[in-house]
């Protein structure tokens, strides 16, 4: 390989989330943070040389966002996934959910209905919830091994009414890749009831094992026409703190209208440093990308191994995409509250909560798996041995 994924970095003067607002959500930041989606890598060379070099240049002021950013974001969706997002219809954003908050305010009123399909990112139910609409929860379906569907027969039953569909694509938590056929059943249905899409498909870089990204939007034309796209080098690159996103609207003029919306907030410029790395990312990033997953696939099957040889009672689930993994703890026979206070109290780690995603949630934790196998390993060895001498 030519990066090192396994080097252990020092975060301690990163101000990093993940390290220092653990004390907020697990009352200590003594744990290993597995919880909050962020890599523990350095990001692509080709990223951190372009900042570099706009730091050299000494000066920050506003800054322009040339139409290369847009067409970089385009042709990485064309080479990569084989949709070619119109830049017209394409919007900055600040982030993927500060994007969704937004179409659910201008585009929806007061007690309209959103639906989702929980387990999910938390912050779906937030932005319903604190945008005053009503949230409507289609859950998927899990069997036997593990394994996640859609239950299409109950989303249909609960669509009527309903004025968007906000779609995890792939999924985060449950790690599912959708394939064309999920997303065109899925989508055929809100076409037959005039329901809209968000499709957040933040994580779609991250596919593997050889699995491939489906875009909602070129899965058929008449479901481009309900759908929104939100796209990001946020997770890919590890670049969240950036603060960059784009947004590839379904019509021009509600393109026009969410950035006239931004201009009002004065939120409409991307930073000095956003800008070119976004760039960097999308135009030079790819060699970096296909190392990375074939180490996050490796992290993936340690992770199944060393708890079916050593904690039987944690069954990971073996995710098609994402570098979050799904454990199934409930063979540890707790309650949630009790799951947490063992993870952080017993054996030191901090992982996702499962309750926080929803309906079908309790009994299970969400591991970030962007990190060195050095400290995954640690994390599990620490949970055994707290399994083993509870």
């Amino acid at each position: 390989m030519n990066y090192n994924f396994d080097e252990i970095v020092d975060r301690s003067q990163n101000y990093a989330a993940k390290f220092e607002e653990a004390e907020l959500h697990y009352g200590t930041n003594q744990v290993i943070p597995l919880w909050i989606a962020d890599m523990d890598f350095r990001t692509a060379p080709c990223i951190v040389d372009a900042i570099k070099e706009r730091a050299d240049q000494g000066i920050f002021g506003y800054t322009w966002r040339t139409p290369r950013y847009f067409e970089a974001v385009a042709a990485w969706q064309d080479r990569r996934n084989g949709w070619r997002p119109d830049v017209e219809r394409m919007a900055f954003a600040p982030g993927v959910v500060p994007s969704m908050r937004m179409i659910l305010t201008m585009f929806t009123k007061p007690r309209d209905k959103i639906i989702i399909q929980q387990p999910v990112y938390h912050p779906f139910a937030d932005v319903i919830q604190n945008t005053g609409r009503e949230m409507v929860v289609s859950p998927l379906k899990r069997d036997e091994d593990g394994y996640y569907t859609m239950d299409l027969e109950d989303f249909e039953a609960k669509i009527k009414d309903v004025k968007f569909f906000i779609l995890c694509n792939p999924h985060n938590p449950v790690g599912r890749a959708w394939t064309r056929e999920e997303l065109e059943a899925v989508g055929n249905i809100c076409v037959r009831h005039g329901v809209e899409i968000i499709s957040d498909e933040i994580h779609s870089d991250l596919m593997l094992d050889g699995h491939k990204h489906t875009c909602m939007a070129s899965v058929s034309p008449e479901i481009a026409a309900i759908t929104t796209t939100c796209i990001a080098p946020s997770k890919t690159f590890n670049l969240a703190g950036l603060q960059s996103s784009s947004v590839v609207f379904n019509t021009v003029e509600r393109k026009d209208a969410y950035v006239a919306e931004l201009k009002r907030m004065d939120i409409a410029r991307n930073n000095c440093f956003s800008l070119v790395a976004t760039m960097a990312a999308y135009e030079h990033g790819e060699e970096w990308l296909e190392e990375l997953k074939v180490y996050l696939g490796d992290n993936m099957r340690f992770i199944n191994d060393f708890c079916k040889e050593r904690i039987p009672e944690l069954k990971p689930n073996r995710p098609e995409a994402t570098y979050l993994n799904w454990i199934d703890a409930r063979g540890l026979g707790m309650d949630d509250e009790a799951l947490q206070r063992f993870c952080v109290e017993k054996a030191g780690v901090a992982f996702g909560k499962g309750t926080d995603f929803g309906f079908g949630g309790s009994g299970f934790l969400r591991l970030n798996a962007a990190c060195p196998r050095a400290t995954i390993e640690k994390a599990l060895t620490q949970m055994e041995k707290a399994i083993r001498t509870r």
